[in-house]
């Protein structure tokens, strides 16, 4: 299963967003055209604009709102993966030479401000109050759970509920403001739009713990960045943390030990993988993935039986699945 065959049932529509996506990041300026037109090939799977479209469809149908609603979140999801490279040094993005690679740090950090902008002013010019305030707060909490997690790697102390806090801002955020915005776009039933809103939330932490999970267990060539690259990075993740929590004081010294000096010599990532498995860390971490899906799932129950449901269920099992 792809991800097309999953939300078949607003394909078309995605076409359309893709369309109008390119109009608004065209810019006069040569070379600021020249970088959107190089994140355009960067795109991904594009589910955050999709599940925009699968909310609105389900609270009523797909509208000019809507598109506007996918436009701002794809904007914002650009500007911040552009910041985060040139955050973590990624010489990579989805296969392709980062922006911070071929341009350097200073024109990734004005391009990622760029596109910021450009969907802040977008939602102005549409009156789009309501988005505005759902981006606002989506990009305040991205960037308190970047700062956190940054903190936390510095002292290599971060608690199961920390890293739940930081994924729930950083990742879990703009997903759930995606679903909440293409709901908003299509109904007034603020029970709807909360509904969509925690739907997005559960579906984001499973998101993001099966992306950590990759780090362990995925493919290079299929997930397009380096194997244990999170350990290089210094990142503990959940399956690290519960390794940790089950290891003996001379262990846990041993694993921060490896992780300090990480990237200063010789990588020892194969040992901290090791350390993970044997600790029953990713096993604990899928199970964690599992029962958030499951929340997901239930959030979007009650709504009655339509194709944008089945994708939107569909797309929690995609998620779960996922290898890249």
């Amino acid at each position: 299963m792809n991800i097309k065959d999953v939300t078949a049932s607003v394909n078309d529509e995605i076409e359309i967003f893709q369309q109008r996506y390119k109009t608004v990041l065209y810019a006069q300026n040569t070379l600021v055209d020249k970088v959107t037109r190089y994140v355009l090939k960067q795109q991904g799977k594009q589910i955050r604009p999709a599940l925009v479209l699968l909310s609105a469809q389900l609270c009523g149908g797909v509208n000019e709102s809507s598109y506007r609603a996918a436009i701002m979140v794809e904007l914002l999801h650009s500007a911040t993966l552009i910041h985060d490279d040139v955050v973590d040094g990624a010489e990579m993005r989805r296969g392709l030479a980062s922006i911070n690679a071929l341009w350097k740090n200073k024109i990734s950090v004005l391009i990622g401000d760029y596109l910021l902008s450009r969907g802040l002013l977008y939602s102005l010019e549409h009156k789009d109050y309501g988005f505005l305030h759902m981006v606002s707060e989506a990009v305040r909490r991205m960037s308190e759970g970047e700062i956190l997690q940054i903190q936390k790697t510095r002292s290599l102390d971060i608690s199961e509920e920390d890293y739940l806090s930081v994924i729930s801002d950083k990742t879990a955020s703009l997903i759930s403001s995606a679903c909440a915005m293409g709901a908003m776009s299509s109904t007034t039933d603020e029970s709807a739009i909360a509904s969509l809103k925690s739907y997005g939330e559960y579906l984001g932490l499973a998101f993001q713990i099966r992306d950590d999970l990759l780090d362990y267990t995925g493919d290079s060539k299929k997930t397009g960045k380096e194997m244990g690259i999170d350990i290089k990075d210094k990142k503990i993740t959940l399956p690290l943390i519960y390794a940790l929590s089950h290891a003996s004081e001379s262990e846990q010294k041993s694993i921060r030990s490896i992780l300090k000096s990480a990237g200063k010599r010789a990588s020892r990532s194969g040992e901290v993988v090791a350390f993970v498995k044997n600790k029953g860390g990713l096993v604990y971490s899928a199970e964690v993935a599992e029962g958030l899906a499951a929340k997901a799932v239930s959030s979007i129950a009650h709504f009655p039986e339509s194709t944008a449901k089945r994708s939107l269920l569909q797309l929690v099992d995609f998620v779960m699945k996922r290898d890249n």
